[in-house]
């Protein structure tokens, strides 16, 4: 790969890149930060990849770094910072968006990151098993199980709104 396809990609892909991190780490410059590595990684490398597997290399570096920052950050914890609105609850929903956040939230890591990469990303079954690393039938059983919990968490639209 160039440098002007490095910077090609850059362009084309930074956004998605950091809109995926960022669903599953919640956190902007923790999300920044990763695309950041994601990206630096890329470039340490860049002579042996090929310009079109650049966005497939680009997203299973992102998900190892997200992933690797998030076990890193498991091990250490500050006392001090507590988040007040976790111990707030209100019966009330008021935008459509909270409420699939939430219950993307409810989802275990690995589901949280197929959907994202599904329904979000628009990736293929093929592209997120090399992604994450799954086989492709691993990949749809975890988007099966996800939609079913999300489906039982939101229930009828009605009562969403």
């Amino acid at each position: 790969m160039t440098t002007a396809e490095f910077n090609e990609c850059v362009d084309l892909y930074s956004d998605n890149l950091y809109r995926f991190i960022l669903k599953n780490m919640r956190d902007k410059e923790d999300a920044r930060d990763v695309v950041q590595d994601s990206f630096e990684k890329m470039w340490k490398v860049v002579d042996t990849i090929a310009a079109d597997k650049a966005k497939s290399y680009l997203f299973t570096t992102g998900y190892h770094t997200m992933i690797d920052k998030i076990r890193r950050d498991k091990k250490k914890g500050d006392f001090n910072e507590v988040n007040f609105n976790s111990l707030q609850h209100s019966e009330q929903y008021s935008d459509l968006h909270e409420v699939l956040n939430e219950a993307l939230n409810r989802l275990p890591e690995i589901q949280r990151t197929v959907v994202l990469l599904r329904d979000y990303e628009g990736y293929s079954y093929e592209e997120i098993g090399q992604i994450t690393g799954l086989n492709e039938a691993q990949v749809k059983v975890y988007i099966y199980r996800a939609r079913v919990t999300l489906r039982e968490y939101i229930g009828s639209m009605d009562n969403v709104i």
